[in-house]
């Protein structure tokens, strides 16, 4: 089981990438340590920080013929991944 998810392609995340900063949906179980072990085996780089973020999935209520039916969205982690100075993460070179 892989502890790296997707990588985040948001308007606030591709504003942190010319700080040097990218995002990751991550495992739920993953520490800082091997998010950081995952991040510079898969792309080459050296990471200098990991801040992590646990999100509660979105409440979500369907209406149907019979009844209202309501539930969660999964919940997530997410990670903001720092590298070192001058090294980039280029998610659109297999496309």
């Amino acid at each position: 089981m892989s502890v790296l998810r997707k990588p985040l392609v948001t308007e606030k995340v591709s504003a942190l990438n010319e700080r040097g900063q990218y995002g990751f949906i991550v495992d739920k179980d993953a520490n800082k340590v091997e998010i950081k072990k995952a991040v510079e085996k898969t792309y080459g780089v050296n990471v200098t920080s990991v801040n992590t973020m646990r999100y509660l999935g979105k409440k979500r209520t369907r209406y149907t013929k019979s009844q209202i039916i309501s539930g969660r969205d999964a919940s997530f982690k997410k990670a903001i991944v720092t590298v070192a100075e001058g090294e980039v993460i280029d998610f659109y070179s297999g496309i």
